[in-house]
C-alpha cells in the first residue's frame, strides 16, 4: 500500500505543479470574477456617457417629438430628444465624421413611422428603446383616433392566460423546468469538459513515463495494476480539488458583483431556487464518468510510447463523449424523448443522459440507481479487462497506433 501512495501522490504532485494546470486555474478563476463583474467594469468604463444620450430628431410631422419623449421617459429611458435645425444631409455628414452617434426622422403618411440613422447597425440597444416608445405612442394615437378608453384598450391588449399543465407524474411545471434547465447545462458542460480532460491527463502521463523510459524503473518495484489505480486516483483527487476551486471562485465571484442570483443571465438560468439533489447528483456523476473513462484512458495510453499517438488511439472514447453531449444537450428541450431514456442506461453516456433526466424530470427512484448499478458494473469490468492490458501495454515499445494492439498486450501481460 505504501507504493500505492508513493505513486498517488507523484501523479498528484506532478501535474499539480505544471505550468499548464496552474495558468488554466488561474485563467478560468479569473474569468468568473470578470464576467460576475463586468456589467460594472463596463459601467465604471462609460464613465457618464450613458447618464444622457441626446439624440437628433428631424420632425416631420411637427408635433410628435414631445410625445415620443414623454413615453421614454415613462420607459425611465436616458435618451432625450432634440428638435435638429440642421438637414438630413448635414446630419449624415454629422453622422459620418463622427460628431453624433445617430440621429431619427418621424414621418407621417397613414401612421406614424420612424427611421434611425447610425454609422453602424450593431449599435441596436438605442433603436430598440426608441421602436418600443414609437409602438406605444403609435398605439395610444390609434386608440384615440378610434375613441377607446382605456378600459377597452388594455382588454384589446391583455395578454392570454395560459397554462401548462402535464399529464405525465415524472414531468415538472414549466416554472421548475426553468429554475433547473440552466444549472443542468452548465453542469452538464462541466462533465463534459471534465471526463475529456482528466482521462486524457491520465492518458499522456502514462506515454510520457513510457517515453521517458521513466516506466520500466516503476513497473520493476510496482504491479501495473496497482500503478494504473494510483494514477488514476491522484490525478481524479487533483481534478475533484480544481472543481472545488472553480466552484468556491464561482461563489466568490457571484458575492462580489452583489447578485442576489435573481437578477440579469441568473433569472434566466433558474439559479435561485435549486434543489440540494441536483448538485449530488452532479458530483455523483461526475465521478462516475471519470472513473470509467479514466480507466479507459490508462488502457488506451499504455498502448502507445510516444506521447504523439496518444490523440489517435483517444479518438474513440473522445467520439463516445461526444456523442454522450449531443444526446444531453438535444435532451435539455425534450427530456422525456425515447432515445434520452434509452441513452441514460448505456454506462458510456449515462454521465450526462442521467444527470440530464434527474435534473429535469421527477423520475423513480429505481431508475438512476439502475443507471448508477451499471456504470458501477462497467468500472468494475472495465477495471479488470484494463488491468490486463494496462500490466501487458506498459510494457510495450515502438510504434502503437491501433486497437489491434490491446490482444498483444493482454498476450504479453499473461506471460508477465
Amino acid at each position: 500500500m505504501y507504493s500505492f501512495w508513493i505513486i498517488f501522490k507523484q501523479a498528484f504532485k506532478t501535474k499539480a505543479m505544471t505550468k499548464s494546470f496552474m495558468i488554466t486555474t488561474l485563467v478560468v478563476v479569473a474569468s468568473f470574477f470578470l464576467l460576475a463583474n463586468l456589467p460594472s467594469i463596463i459601467e465604471s468604463f462609460s464613465g457618464d456617457d450613458d447618464s444622457q444620450q441626446t439624440l437628433q430628431v428631424l420632425d416631420g410631422t411637427g408635433q410628435s417629438t414631445e410625445a415620443l419623449q414623454a413615453q421614454l421617459s415613462q420607459q425611465d429611458s436616458t435618451i432625450q430628444l432634440e428638435a435638429s435645425k440642421l438637414s438630413e444631409q448635414q446630419l449624415k455628414t454629422e453622422v459620418e465624421e463622427g460628431n453624433i452617434d445617430a440621429y431619427l426622422v418621424l414621418e407621417d403618411e397613414d401612421q406614424l413611422s420612424a427611421r434611425y440613422v447610425a454609422e453602424s447597425a450593431t449599435d441596436s440597444a438605442e433603436a430598440a428603446e426608441l421602436e418600443n416608445a414609437l409602438q406605444s405612442l403609435q398605439t395610444a394615437t390609434v386608440a384615440e383616433q378610434l375613441e377607446l378608453e382605456e378600459t377597452e384598450l388594455a382588454r384589446l391588449f391583455a395578454p392570454v392566460a395560459m397554462e401548462r399543465e402535464a399529464l405525465v407524474e415524472s414531468s415538472k411545471s414549466q416554472e421548475e423546468l426553468s429554475q433547473a434547465r440552466g444549472l443542468v447545462y452548465i453542469l452538464i458542460m462541466v462533465i463534459y469538459i471534465a471526463v475529456i480532460y482528466y482521462p486524457n491527463m491520465i492518458a499522456m502521463e502514462v506515454a510520457n513515463e513510457k517515453s521517458s523510459r521513466v516506466m520500466e524503473i516503476l513497473i520493476s518495484s510496482v504491479s501495473p495494476v496497482k500503478h494504473m489505480f494510483a494514477k488514476i486516483a491522484g490525478i481524479g483527487t487533483l481534478g475533484i480539488l480544481q472543481m472545488m476551486t472553480f466552484a468556491l471562485a464561482g461563489y466568490l465571484a457571484i458575492q462580489s458583483s452583489g447578485s442576489d442570483l435573481t437578477e440579469g443571465i441568473f433569472s434566466v438560468m433558474g439559479f435561485s431556487e435549486v434543489k440540494f439533489s441536483t448538485f449530488f447528483y452532479a458530483i455523483l456523476f461526475f465521478l462516475l464518468g471519470y472513473f470509467l473513462y479514466a480507466v479507459l484512458a490508462a488502457l488506451l495510453g499504455s498502448l502507445v510510447s510516444r506521447t504523439e499517438d496518444v490523440q489517435q488511439l483517444m479518438l474513440p472514447m473522445m467520439i463516445l463523449i461526444i456523442i454522450a453531449s449531443f444526446i444531453a444537450f438535444s435532451g435539455i428541450s425534450m427530456p422525456e424523448a425515447t432515445y434520452v431514456t434509452v441513452a441514460s442506461y448505456i454506462p458510456f453516456f449515462a454521465p450526462l443522459v442521467m444527470f440530464l433526466r434527474v435534473g429535469l424530470l421527477d423520475i423513480p427512484l429505481w431508475e438512476p440507481l439502475l443507471s448508477i448499478a451499471i456504470m458501477l458494473s462497467t468500472i468494475g469490468l472495465l477495471g479488470w479487462f484494463g488491468a490486463r492490458v494496462y500490466r501487458g501495454g506498459v510494457l510495450m515499445y515502438g510504434s502503437s497506433q491501433s486497437l489491434k494492439d490491446i490482444r498483444r498486450a493482454i498476450k504479453l501481460g499473461n506471460e508477465k
